[in-house]
């Protein structure tokens, strides 16, 4: 699953974020989701989220299907 609809992303969740200093190389930081930053339902280049690390990001894919 991707990251661009706000309804299949959830706390809890392990996925695959790009930080904003990884955006030009699109690098990715897996981690688990603690909030939910986009306020939309959806958004082109991902939700942005916080991870339980403190990293904020946009999510690229959703590792786990539910939150564990």
């Amino acid at each position: 699953m991707d990251g661009r609809v706000r309804s299949q992303v959830r706390p809890g969740q392990t996925v695959e974020i790009v930080l904003k200093k990884d955006q030009p190389t699109g690098k990715t930081t897996r981690g688990v989701v603690k909030d939910l930053l986009t306020n939309s339902p959806t958004h082109p280049h991902g939700i942005k989220v916080r991870l339980t690390s403190g990293e904020v990001g946009r999510v690229k894919t959703i590792v786990s299907g539910s939150p564990e």
